[in-house]
């Protein structure tokens, strides 16, 4: 249950006359994202999402033998942009090529057989990291290990306490994943050149540590995967000089639902910024275009069971916010459609919260426009500057 071109879960194999789906990896603590046969069919490479990173395996189909070949915290592609994982592969299937980029790796072509790679191209040498250190962190929430990553700002002064801002990714089934921060209008950089310390936690409902850990929120959005991130708040401030008076919030789509949740049950964020989110699980159902998802792993029908969409919907709880909260969404978003956010928006002014509300003209559920990309950008690390800096916003 994600987005489309997201996939992530266990493999399975089907015979072509029919019959059932038999599982070759339950319990596998990674996730699979996408699959080969080799070239004498007795046995099934994987790519997958993996405690943060990517890996590599195999999967035997006669008794589901798995072995991961290779495992790194790194994002790796056969398309550059398109979908995640995969490999392209020679003919006799001895030889891989794949871009592999990381939070210090630039994205370069590599060939070889697994694992043993050698680097083919050099387009991206003698570029520098825009950042300093990632921390991969781990830190134990209920049940769970949990993993995110924490970005550090290339110069900092470790003698004092400094502002970080939490970036919740969309899905849910998804994970922050090491790139090389080469947009210069992607919210990590940005936030990371004004001085901030960035978390990207991979809460339950993400991919990477299996199936049990993805589906870990189902029925359940907003209170498991908030304690997630919450817990990963205190281990991020006890590695590195983080002010847990100055943390922000923000994400888009699942992020953005996430971040409306967040401010209706903890007053710890400063500010926050929901982009694409979902006030109202109820009156979403109604509206969106996503037609399996949510209501699967919500409910079975919001109209026969309203009391389970209710209890994780942001608005139930509106009148307990006190965080200012800037609510960004596209015009025409068929995904997280914008009366999901002018509905937030309204809550909030009603109940006296500091906010501000920008609906993006004919843009979906991906800000695409330049001007608007830079317009989004901007209005966010003003408004972060504001509440976790006391910057006056422009």
């Amino acid at each position: 249950m994600s987005d489309e071109g997201v996939p992530g879960g266990d493999v399975y194999v089907v015979s072509v006359a029919g019959g059932a789906p038999r599982n070759l990896t339950p319990g596998i603590k990674v996730s699979p994202n996408w699959l080969a046969w080799t070239r004498d069919a007795k046995g099934i490479l994987f790519t997958a999402w993996a405690d943060g990173g990517s890996a590599i395996g195999t999967v035997n189909p006669a008794d589901g033998d798995t072995k991961i070949l290779w495992q790194a915290g790194e994002s790796i592609h056969a398309v550059a942009g398109v979908g995640v994982g995969g490999l392209a592969l020679s003919g006799d299937g001895a030889t891989s090529a794949l871009i592999r980029q990381s939070f210090d790796q630039p994205p370069e072509i590599w060939a070889g057989s697994v694992g043993q790679w050698k680097q083919l191209t050099h387009a991206n040498d003698g570029l520098q990291p825009v950042m300093g250190k990632a921390d991969n962190l781990h830190w134990t929430s209920d049940a769970f290990t949990v993993q995110g990553w924490l970005l550090r700002p290339k110069t900092y002064d470790a003698a004092r306490r400094h502002p970080m801002v939490v970036l919740v990714h969309g899905g849910p089934a998804a994970a922050h994943q090491p790139r090389w921060l080469e947009d210069a209008l992607s919210t990590e950089r940005t936030l990371l050149n004004a001085g901030y310390f960035v978390l990207l936690p991979n809460p339950r409902g993400s991919q990477g540590l299996g199936e049990a850990f993805t589906r870990g929120n189902v029925k359940d959005f907003g209170y498991g995967d908030l304690r997630d991130i919450t817990r990963g708040i205190d281990e991020a401030a006890a590695r590195a000089p983080i002010d847990t008076a100055r943390v922000g919030l923000t994400g888009w789509s699942y992020g953005g639902y996430m971040t409306m949740w967040a401010v209706t049950q903890t007053g710890r964020f400063k500010a926050a910024v929901a982009g694409a989110g979902i006030a109202n699980w109820l009156s979403y159902w109604r509206r969106t275009a996503s037609t399996i998802g949510y209501r699967d792993t919500s409910a079975p029908r919001s109209t026969t069971t309203p009391a389970v969409y209710a209890k994780s919907a942001p608005i139930t709880f509106i009148k307990q916010v006190k965080t200012p909260t800037l609510v960004l969404v596209g015009e025409m978003d068929v995904e997280c459609p914008a009366p999901q956010s002018y509905e937030f928006w309204k809550g909030l002014q009603n109940n006296g919260v500091e906010t501000s509300l920008v609906v993006y003209a004919g843009e979906g559920h991906d800000i695409r426009s330049p001007v608007h990309v830079k317009d989004r950008i901007d209005r966010s690390l003003a408004w972060f500057d504001k509440y976790l800096k006391g910057s006056p916003v422009p």
